[in-house]
């Protein structure tokens, strides 16, 4: 049986999630963040990341961003092959929701023309990816992404001979040259695999995970560990004022890539990890 869903429903969606996500950290980062204080080393670490706390806090209590950089609209949907979208076209509703939201939530539009840098008005376009999947529902997941941790993010095509541990120091000088420009302490999202764009998709993907899930395959979810130990041995930690919280988490998703490269992103994601989801 087909399902229908109409375009007026995933608006609204979209444009609840836009303010959702800006106002409200997810619980499991707001624990990630209890736990560095109780770890950090550093007295002056430790006061940053109260202040990280209660800067969420603020946000939730009087409904107000948590940052000013309420980022670009990134959306990932799940779409049931099942489903049938009724009354106009399923971007011009995600964007239709962006702009609502983005309006109605008093939240910084940062979208502009590459060149002229004339601000689009209202945050669209949203940034979409769409995956199709068995089923009869839409999952729609809204993930703002803020300029200055995705200006630390980066893809190269490594060499097969690099293997892993050519991965591992890429990523780690990567967040070593970041400082403390992305707003540490960063989450951050690698992709092994698959093509150029395949990799920054997988990335940005990554980020998606809740704080402390890892990566199914313990090969995997081993080195998504030993890199986040090397980061924070660099010492740059919260915002920069040195300690041992540079990054909260490190997630690595990973797909087969042709035998002749070895495609690798990292996505930086500052502290304040905003994403928000909902099934229609």
């Amino acid at each position: 049986m087909i399902r229908e869903i109409s375009v007026h429903e995933i608006t609204s969606v979209v444009r609840q999630l836009c303010i959702d996500a800006n106002y409200n950290l997810g619980e499991d980062v707001l624990s990630i963040l209890d736990k560095a204080i109780e770890e950090e080393e550093s007295l002056t670490a430790r006061e940053v990341l109260k202040e990280l706390i209660a800067n969420a806090t603020i946000a939730r209590e009087e409904k107000v961003p948590i940052c000013q950089d309420c980022g670009l609209a990134v959306v990932f949907l799940e779409i049931g092959q099942d489903v049938h979208i009724t009354g106009g076209g399923l971007n011009d509703a995600i964007n239709e929701g962006v702009r609502q939201g983005y309006e109605q939530g008093y939240l910084r539009k940062s979208a502009c023309h590459p060149l002229s840098r004339k601000n689009t008005g209202d945050n669209t376009p949203a940034i979409i990816h769409v995956e199709i999947v068995p089923g009869d529902t839409m999952k729609i997941i809204f993930a703002p992404k803020g300029g200055g941790a995705e200006n630390m993010s980066r893809v190269t095509m490594l060499t097969p001979a690099a293997g892993i541990e050519g991965v591992k120091d890429f990523v780690v000088n990567r967040i070593k040259e970041s400082g403390s420009n992305p707003c540490p302490p960063t989450i951050v999202g690698i992709g092994i695999g698959g093509t150029f764009e395949r990799s920054a998709i997988l990335a940005k993907k990554a980020i998606l995970r809740k704080m402390g899930e890892r990566n199914p395959d313990p090969e995997l979810a081993n080195i998504e560990q030993d890199i986040l130990k090397r980061i924070n041995k660099l010492g740059i930690g919260p915002m920069g004022y040195g300690g041992t919280t540079t990054s909260l988490e490190v997630f690595l998703e990973m797909e087969p890539c042709h035998i002749a490269s070895l495609p690798l992103a990292v996505n930086v994601q500052c502290h304040a990890a905003r994403h928000k989801e909902a099934v229609i």
